[in-house]
């Protein structure tokens, strides 16, 4: 049985200018121990399906709806917001893409650790010291328990989202979801924090949903990637079978507009022309249809249906893409 399942997860917010559908009947599953990527450009929806599924949607203006939303053989959808407190930081916690705006910065790293410590694995406080230590210790922070007094501006943006990490990590959750974990740093602090996370999974068995528009660090990491445009998954697939054999128009676009490093022959990037679509009023055909380069006839005249590429690789897409 997964880990997490995710069936017709559909996101919406209220605005003075109609209503936003910021994630369109989204489903996937998630195994244990898996690695899965969600790649797109901003405003795809990465991050509201990240937090539809932590519960963290403001009700109003927002409105969650989903036909399945289970978690280790819970119902997400039918807890209360008490009970999900519960479960939101002992057995799946999220990392947020700027540390610095998610830390309290009037309070000391340790207390910070030691306190969701104290909640959740109902430490007292020298055991949450000695436990907070050795979790600082485990992200690969020098000096862990004199750091325990510094306050988050003291540390470079590379060791505050270790922090983050080894704060979302504290409990051994089942489920980590990282949103654009590492994109405000430099390569190298990207690779330890890549390696960090493949060592975590490794020896845990901690199933994580990697939320991200790099493709490089995607690559690197994960196991399985969906690929999301205009609120909906457009394409899903095993990581080598989807960048060796891009199935879909947005896929194709993604790939072309990112940089090779692996010593493949140079070429010139390819952008994506135009503008993501209004989710206010959406186009009942594919959203990707005003910027496709590979779109034939049946894109004009009605909405695609997934097509089977491979094992547990699928893409709504009409068009036949060569590799």
């Amino acid at each position: 049985m997964a880990l997490l399942t995710v069936r017709g997860l559909t996101t919406r917010f209220a605005t003075d200018r109609g209503t936003v559908r910021a994630v369109d009947n989204v489903s996937f599953d998630l195994e244990e121990g898996e690695v899965l990527g969600l790649v797109g450009e901003s405003g795809s929806g990465k991050s509201v399906t990240a937090l539809s599924i932590m519960r963290l949607v403001s009700e109003p203006p927002g409105q969650v709806r989903a036909e399945q939303l289970s978690f280790d053989g819970l119902d997400l959808m039918r807890l209360s917001e008490a009970e999900v407190r519960e479960i939101r930081g002992a057995r799946m916690a999220m990392v947020f893409q700027d540390p610095m705006r998610s830390l309290n910065p009037v309070l000391t790293v340790g207390r910070q650790l030691t306190e969701v410590l104290r909640r959740h694995a109902d430490l007292d406080r020298r055991a949450a010291r000695r436990r907070a230590i050795e979790l600082l210790e485990t992200v690969g922070i020098p000096n862990a328990e004199r750091r325990l007094g510094a306050y988050p501006h003291q540390f470079s943006g590379g060791m505050r989202q270790r922090v983050m990490i080894a704060i979302a990590l504290s409990c051994n959750p089942r489920l980590l979801i990282a949103d654009e974990a590492t994109t405000a740093l430099d390569v190298t602090i990207q690779a330890q924090i890549v390696d960090l996370v493949k060592r975590l999974t490794r020896e845990r068995g901690t199933a994580v949903i990697w939320i991200s528009h790099d493709l490089g660090v995607i690559a690197g990491l994960c196991d399985r990637v969906n690929v999301m445009y205009a609120g909906r998954i457009v394409e899903s697939g095993p990581i080598r079978e989807l960048f060796h054999r891009p199935s879909h128009g947005y896929t194709l676009g993604l790939l072309g507009s990112t940089p090779r490093v692996d010593g493949s022959q140079a070429r010139r990037l390819s952008p994506i022309e135009g503008l993501p679509p209004n989710l206010i009023d959406p186009m009942p055909l594919c959203p990707f249809l005003p910027r496709c380069r590979v779109s034939v006839a049946a894109c004009r005249e009605r909405a695609p249906q997934r097509r089977a590429f491979g094992d547990r690789h699928w893409a709504a897409c009409f068009a036949d893409i060569s590799p």
